[in-house]
């Protein structure tokens, strides 16, 4: 895996990702959530590729504004780039940003985690028998 790796989606903004409708606001505009679940999916599928057999990423930390707002109907593109790699390889941040037809509506940084997919869910499993 190296540095530079781009990841691009893009999608129509739908009825259920408006924030009137996920639990994060009153206004039927694309919800800031439904807009960082979109940057962290973008993020992983970006480096899907290039991980081990077994491993995944996990999101750690989100950084991003929400600058402007986005009716229902509009296309979304989200951007993001691998802008560094932790020296223990398992740290990755991103420059993220997205933009509607009319312009940038976020942008910010986001972190993931390379893990063992199995070894990770085992681990969050074990809670509930504590």
């Amino acid at each position: 895996m190296q540095v530079g790796i781009k990841g691009e989606k893009k999608f129509t903004v739908t009825k259920d990702q408006l924030a009137c409708n996920v639990g994060s606001g009153l206004v039927s505009v694309f919800a800031t959530p439904m807009m960082i679940a979109a940057i962290e999916n973008t993020a992983a599928g970006s480096v899907a590729g290039e991980l081990e057999e077994g491993k995944t990423t996990v999101g750690t930390l989100v950084n991003v504004s929400h600058v402007a707002a986005t009716p229902e109907g509009m296309e979304v593109r989200i951007e993001t780039e691998l802008t560094e790699i932790a020296p223990n390889g398992k740290m990755l941040t991103f420059k993220v940003a997205a933009y509607d037809e009319a312009g940038l509506i976020g942008e910010g940084t986001h972190q993931r985690a390379i893990v063992a997919k199995e070894r990770f869910e085992q681990k969050a499993q074990s809670k509930l028998s504590k």
